[in-house]
């Protein structure tokens, strides 16, 4: 049997690691999540449970639903991130007095103090994250970052 002949391969176009944005981006996120750490755990949040609380306290109230599409996450995993802040006691569930089958989202008074903490944390960690940039440069990196997420 002769010799399988391979077929001439064309060069692979010239990519850069550390010019690829998502690979930027994972780095920067990276570095942000560390220096969120940093200072404590930010009363034992994930990054994800604190966008939930910092979300729900500008929301004031909202249901699960209309909570996770705000903080653009998909419903099994605001299911579980409401389901662990509500049973360490930072989120409280109540009835729509106009629909009473719907249940309501609010911070507890516990949620609250926890959610102070981090959110000093969080500004922390932007602002050493940031601390290269300029203040038009921070603003510009923002205004780019909305852009891309449309």
């Amino acid at each position: 049997m002769p010799d399988a002949i391979e077929p001439e391969r064309a060069p692979l176009p010239s990519y850069r690691l550390d010019e690829s944005v998502g690979h930027l981006l994972r780095r920067a996120h990276q570095r942000h999540a560390a220096l969120f750490q940093d200072r404590g755990t930010a009363g034992g949040l994930t990054s994800t449970q604190f966008a939930t609380l910092v979300k729900l306290a500008e929301l004031g109230r909202a249901t699960q639903n209309a909570l996770g599409r705000a903080v653009a996450l998909d419903p099994a995993t605001i299911q579980g991130v409401v389901a662990r802040l509500r049973d360490r006691g930072l989120v409280a569930v109540g009835r729509d007095p106009l629909d009473r089958r719907t249940l309501v989202l609010s911070l507890s008074e516990a949620g609250e103090a926890a959610l102070e903490d981090a959110v000093r944390q969080g500004a922390t960690a932007n602002d050493r994250l940031l601390a290269p940039l300029t203040g038009e440069e921070r603003k510009a990196l923002i205004r780019l970052l909305r852009r891309l997420l449309g």
